[in-house]
């Protein structure tokens, strides 16, 4: 895909994103991968409601500041998931309220936050992760991003927000918000005698549809 035909994509679908209140203010940022092994990515301190085509982050394929704005302060985070996962061409990272309250929840498996409830939930992210806390703009967090995305497309920075990496930027934009719906279903049957996906129904997703 060209260039300015990803910049556009980038900020259609972040206006979509702010407008429907999954990243307020100016949380949240998204990049891409290029046809020439560098990275797209929104500018720091930028809303996804109003970003600009013209100001969006260029960085090389070594990740130095080609043209644009400066990138968001948790580049090093994508570019610690783009490291391990590549077949990634993308990533979003949004602060949506109810995948952030589960990234708050006490848990005792922080590898599957969220039982799988629904089969598309199985289908376009797999299992649910989550990630200590660290600090905003923390750079350990990089290498615990990069463990993390070893096994899982998918996770939650604790105390957070959600982090999804797809095979391109609309894969990536549905399964976060997929994940955002999942939450709210998580919610809503919480302390209910819910039924979930058994493993030899979550198998046969697996089966067919295999996840890269």
């Amino acid at each position: 895909m060209k260039e300015h035909t990803l910049r556009n994509e980038i900020v259609a679908l972040g206006a979509s994103l702010f407008d429907r209140g999954l990243s307020p203010g100016s949380s949240g940022n998204i990049s891409v991968r290029t046809d020439d092994g560098g990275w797209l990515m929104t500018p720091t301190n930028s809303s996804l409601g109003s970003l600009d085509p013209a100001t969006i982050s260029r960085l090389s394929p070594e990740g130095t500041l080609l043209d644009g704005a400066p990138p968001t302060k948790e580049s090093f985070l994508h570019m610690a998931i783009y490291a391990v996962r590549r077949q990634a061409q993308a990533i979003v990272h949004l602060h949506s309220t109810y995948a952030v309250a589960v990234s708050c929840l006490d848990s005792e498996d922080d590898e599957e936050l969220i039982p799988p409830l629904t089969p598309y939930f199985v289908m376009r992210l797999g299992t649910l992760a989550r990630i200590p806390y660290y600090p905003p703009g923390d750079t350990s967090l990089g290498d615990a991003v990069r463990e993390a995305a070893q096994d899982h497309s998918a996770f939650l920075l604790a105390n957070h927000g959600p982090v999804v990496s797809d095979s391109s930027l609309r894969a990536a934009v549905y399964g976060s918000e997929e994940l955002e719906e999942t939450a709210k279903l998580f919610f809503l049957v919480r302390g209910m005698n819910a039924r979930h996906l058994n493993a030899e129904q979550v198998s046969e997703l697996h089966r067919r549809f295999p996840r890269k």
